[in-house]
């Protein structure tokens, strides 16, 4: 079908009409199935959201009108909506789900023509037809952004509607954390269900009738139901960002366990993968797998490029200067062992002296402890105040001629402590020593910054940034990285062998031996992709809002002992409950679905120093919900009912 240009240049109605019907009949049974796009008739609400879709984007493409769209190019209706959209390998119809950041991702995708040249990449939306990279990427030798398929009926509908689940405006914090709060009956005497979406049905396209920008229904209709006026509430809906619809990106948040519905609040010890990093790496093994950068033929051109391109996506995310300084290692632990194994080998001798903080992860401390062991060096520690919180001061004290290396994590994995990374730096570097920064939990809360921190070294982790496990980052200065020795020998990082002499490559190949975790590196590169297109000053913003959320919540509750109560936090509550055991209280959320960390958390300096042996630790991400958090403390007051 094709429609027909007014005088006014404008696609006749009739004939956009007749479009919009053939859609619906192909549409499950909630789904209107005729509609009229006059104005003076009532219509089901979906039909006329769709209707102005398509009104608006009558002016989208290039030539000011509609594509032609013919009834045998409407595909048939998929099942359900759900996440990024299925994968191929479980679904016909391919990668057509919209997402709360891809409402247009993978249209025109036919998993039966993998070879098409057909789909639609608009901005950075995933498009699976395309090798390489799920994002269009300028490094790549072929990385030219795909032109809109016409015949693609979704990319109707999408065309100059990026629809994200949030809009960066200013607003006050605390109106709209009061506000959530005075919704809540803490007491849990009488409770109101809220469902997650509206009117949302199992088999909803939500993106085409949903809200991105409103924060969970409850607190919408509760702004609604107070004195606001208009602008007040568009401003706090502005500030907003829908972890709800974001959810449905995330394939596993749909598990239940116990029969509940799963709530993830594990995040510190591993975060969940949205659907474009697993199906960018099942591509990879579809399309593109082969051993990288000693083959002439076109999968190792592919497979190399992809792996170079996820390169360059860490360099721009951690704003490195060059992408020489990036080496792929199996996540922190390996890049911190990397650093002793080679710069503290060759460079420290007895009497020099480390600092760690007290806060460190036992990978920030075992490397350095069996190096001080070996080589006769002394381990000195930064102390923390009773909120968690490091006393600069003292650390001051501990600089002194024959400090070699600062090693410390930017924020704590157990309290949840963001440190003062940059005033530590400048502090350590005025001493004369050199500084390695554990970014493992920083890098998925917050923006980091390596030019503007200013260490020698930085690490983190990629199945913590909601990428794959097995691949990391090791961030180094180009210069000091060229000065290290290798860390493994092998394949790829040599120049030249022969039995008298071995040259070397620059880095980061040096680091870089044998054959790495190719595949989990390109999806790496997804994932930084995904939490680049969100934007991770409005993912740091959320997050705030909810970790203040729940820390009221759960202060609230009578033997609650919070550990860690530092001014400025990341994500992670750790807390005793009076009465109970922390594996009790662990067994007790699982039953209500809620998955959380107990134990010592590979930290057990600080929760000493906490005057603790272990916590129960949630630990949270975008994908969490206020929802989530009523689950959790549900159960705590539960349990302290039934021991009380």
């Amino acid at each position: 079908m094709s429609t027909n240009i007014n005088n006014n240049g404008l696609p006749n109605i009739d004939d956009l009409q007749n479009l919009a019907n053939e859609l619906f009949k192909a549409l499950p049974n909630e789904f209107p199935k005729e509609i009229s796009l006059s104005p003076d008739k009532a219509e089901h609400p979906r039909a006329v959201k769709i209707a102005e879709t398509i009104l608006h984007a009558g002016n989208s493409d290039q030539f000011g009108h509609i594509p032609a769209v013919s009834p045998s190019s409407v595909p048939p209706a998929p099942p359900a909506f759900s996440g990024f959209g299925a994968s191929p390998s479980v679904s016909n119809y391919g990668n057509t789900g919209a997402s709360a950041l891809y409402p247009n991702a993978g249209a025109g995708f036919n998993p039966q023509n993998r070879n098409s040249s057909s789909g639609v990449e608009e901005n950075h939306d995933l498009n699976m037809n395309n090798p390489h990279n799920g994002f269009y990427d300028s490094n790549l030798k072929n990385g030219n952004s795909p032109q809109l398929n016409e015949e693609s009926l979704f990319s109707v509908f999408s065309l100059n509607h990026q629809y994200l689940p949030f809009q960066a405006e200013n607003s006050s914090f605390e109106i709209e954390l009061q506000a959530a709060l005075a919704s809540v009956d803490t007491q849990f005497k009488k409770r109101e269900e809220f469902p997650l979406n509206g009117n949302e049905t199992a088999n909803s396209y939500y993106f085409l009738d949903q809200n991105p920008f409103a924060f969970d229904k409850r607190s919408t209709d509760l702004i609604v139901g107070n004195s606001f006026d208009h602008k007040e509430i568009q401003l706090f809906k502005g500030h907003y960002f829908d972890a709800s619809l974001v959810k449905k990106d995330f394939p596993i948040l749909r598990e239940t366990v116990n029969g509940k519905p799963l709530v993830w609040f594990d995040n510190a010890a591993t975060t969940q993968k949205p659907q474009s990093v697993i199906d960018r790496i099942a591509y990879f093994y579809e399309h593109e797998n082969s051993n990288i950068h000693r083959a002439a033929h076109e999968l190792a051109a592919r497979a190399s490029d992809a792996y170079e391109a996820a390169r360059e996506k860490v360099k721009a995310f951690l704003n490195a200067g060059s992408v020489n300084e990036i080496v792929f290692v199996r996540g922190a632990t390996e890049g911190i062992n990397l650093v002793a194994s080679t710069w503290g080998e060759q460079n420290l001798n007895s009497g020099d002296e480390i600092i760690v903080s007290n806060l460190e992860h036992h990978a920030n401390i075992v490397p350095w402890k069996r190096l001080a062991d070996k080589k006769g060096l002394k381990l000195r520690v930064i102390p923390v105040d009773d909120d968690g919180q490091i006393l600069l001061d003292e650390y001051a004290k501990l600089l002194t001629s024959k400090t070699r290396l600062v090693a410390f994590t930017q924020v704590s994995n157990a309290l949840g402590t963001v440190t003062p990374a940059k005033k530590i730096v400048e502090m350590a570097h005025a001493a004369g020593a050199k500084v390695l920064i554990d970014g493992a939990q920083s890098v998925s809360h917050m923006k980091v910054d390596v030019q503007h921190l200013n260490p020698d070294w930085l690490v983190f982790s990629g199945h913590k940034l909601f990428g794959p496990t097995g691949i990391g980052a090791l961030y180094g200065k180009e210069d000091l990285l060229n000065e290290m020795q290798p860390y493994q020998s092998g394949g790829n990082m040599i120049q030249d062998v022969t039995f008298e002499e071995i040259k070397y490559h620059k880095a980061p190949n040096r680091f870089e031996a044998g054959t790495g975790n190719i595949a989990d590196a390109i999806g790496l590169g997804a994932a930084i992709d995904y939490v680049t297109k969100l934007g991770i000053e409005a993912i740091g913003q959320y997050e705030h809002y909810l970790l203040e959320y729940a820390t009221r919540l759960l202060k609230e509750i009578p033997g609650v002992r919070l550990i860690g109560t530092a001014k400025d936090k990341a994500s992670v509550l750790s807390f005793n409950l009076q009465g109970y055991s922390n594996d009790q209280v662990g067994q007790a959320l699982n039953k209500e679905g809620v998955a959380v960390r107990t134990g010592h958390h590979c930290a057990q300096p600080i929760l000493r120093r906490m005057g603790v042996e272990t916590t129960v630790r949630p630990s949270l991400a975008f994908y969490n919900t206020t929802e989530d958090v009523d689950t959790f403390i549900k159960t705590i007051w539960e349990l302290k009912k039934v021991r009380f």
